[in-house]
This record gives C-alpha cells, structure tokens and sequence, in this order.
C-alpha cells in the first residue's frame, strides 16, 4: 500500500512511523510513505502557503493554490488511484471498521492541516472525506495521521508475525473490547495470575476471555454492546460477570 503525506511537516509523521510494526510493513514492502510539502509548490520568495481569513478572526488559513499543486502532484506520483483524506476535528470519527475500509485502498493521500485550517474550496474540489481521531483540537493533521499510518499498516498482510493479534483486538470481530492479558511472573506483589489461565484447558480460557471481554466492554464502554444481539450464552456470561464473578481478575475453576 503506498499512503502519501500532504504536509509542511511531512518528514515528521516519516519520523513517527518508521518503528515497529510501521517501519517492519515499509522494510518488508507492505507499505510505502512519500511526503510532499505545500511550501515546494508556492510562489514567490517567501514560499507563502497561508494568508488572513476573509471576515476577520484569529489565525492563518492555508491557501487553495499551492495545496491544490502538490495534490497533483502526489496523485500523478502513481498510477493507482488514491483517495484523499482530510484530517480534521470536524470529520467522522476514526473506528476500527474505517479503518479497515482504508487499508482496503491501493493508495491513500493523508491531507495535514495547520493554523485555522484549509480553504473551504479546496476540501470541497479535492478531497473525498474527512476524518477526526478524536472530539478535540491539536496543532496540525500530522500526529493524527500517523494514527491513520499505523492503524492502516497493521492491517496489511504479513505487517505482524501472528495475524491473528488484529484478529484478537479491541473493536474487532463483534466490537468488543479486550480481554486482560499477563504474562511471567505467575505470582508478583501486584497480584497473581488468574488460575483458569495456567490450567490448559482451553474451552475454559476461551469462556473467561468472553466473559472478560463482555464484562469490560459493559463497564468501559456499555456504547459497544448490543444486548439485544448478543447470543444465550454471552448473556449468561455477562450476569455472572455482573453478579460479581468476573470481576476483578477473573472468576476461577
């Protein structure tokens, strides 16, 4: 998948994703980032890529003419066809089901905005959707692309050495979220390890993970979960968590 970063700091978000899972997609061929600054495709001796906004106010906003170039550009770099992401505090928000639809895509253009924002012509002539990684306001579109690199990325195949650790994640699958998850030592100052974990059998770790996983989503974010569609057996798991056996580590066998 090849993503290209529209930016005045496009090196920035090059920086942020060229660890870990991101930076084994790009070394294994999975994943290609280009960055193309606005300021390249300005005139002028200043390179001038914002001006004042018409009616007054605070701020800067950045300018149609040398975002609407370098868009050009970084379409015309591949003859896939890319759609372009806009991100923006007053866009859909980011879920793991978006994010799935974009990693589906040959090419993506990641759109970064900075100062007041970009003019309203250009979003409405260039780009085909805006997206918010969350219901609050940051410097520059960098950091929340980044979160689009990475969370499209881990989704590409062969980007992680078990492909059934996305499988496993929160919001995937039905929605929910995670289990509880620990590792050596079995016995620590913070607490044990829930037994039915170091029992080897299977079905039962199966069956406390569900109910982890229904347990936590109804306590963290009952807006996940779909009573009505969940199955007899999720139900009778989900009581017995709310009658307090699976509570705090886990209900044991």
């Amino acid at each position: 998948m090849r993503i290209e970063i529209v930016s005045l700091f496009p090196e920035f978000v090059a920086q942020v994703a060229g660890h870990g899972v991101v930076g084994r997609a790009q070394e294994r061929g999975l994943l290609s980032l280009h960055g193309w600054n606005p300021r390249d495709y300005a005139e002028g001796n200043y390179r001038r890529v914002d001006d004042r906004p018409f009616g007054g106010g605070p701020g800067m906003v950045m300018m149609i003419d040398p975002l609407r170039a370098c868009l050009e550009a970084a379409r015309a770099a591949d003859p896939a066809p890319a759609r372009v992401v806009y991100l923006s505090p007053q866009g859909r928000p980011l879920t793991q089901a978006k994010v799935r639809e974009l990693a589906a895509q040959p090419r993506l253009v990641l759109l970064c905005g900075r100062y007041e924002g970009v003019d309203e012509r250009l979003l409405a002539a260039e780009v085909d959707e805006e997206i918010s990684i969350g219901d609050y306001v940051l410097s520059g579109g960098e950091l929340a692309a980044a979160v689009v690199v990475d969370a499209v990325a881990r989704l590409q195949d062969g980007a992680l050495n078990d492909a059934e650790s996305a499988v496993q994640d929160s919001f995937e699958g039905d929605g929910l979220l995670d289990c509880p998850h620990y590792t050596r030592p079995v016995e620590h100052a913070l607490g044990e390890v829930p037994a039915v974990l170091l029992s080897g059998n299977h079905a039962l770790i199966a069956r406390w993970r569900r109910q982890q996983a229904l347990g936590r989503t109804w306590l963290r974010r009952p807006d996940l979960l779909d009573r009505g569609t969940l199955s007899p057996a999720d139900h009778k798991l989900l009581e017995e968590f709310l009658a307090g056996a699976g509570h705090g580590a886990g209900f044991d066998t």
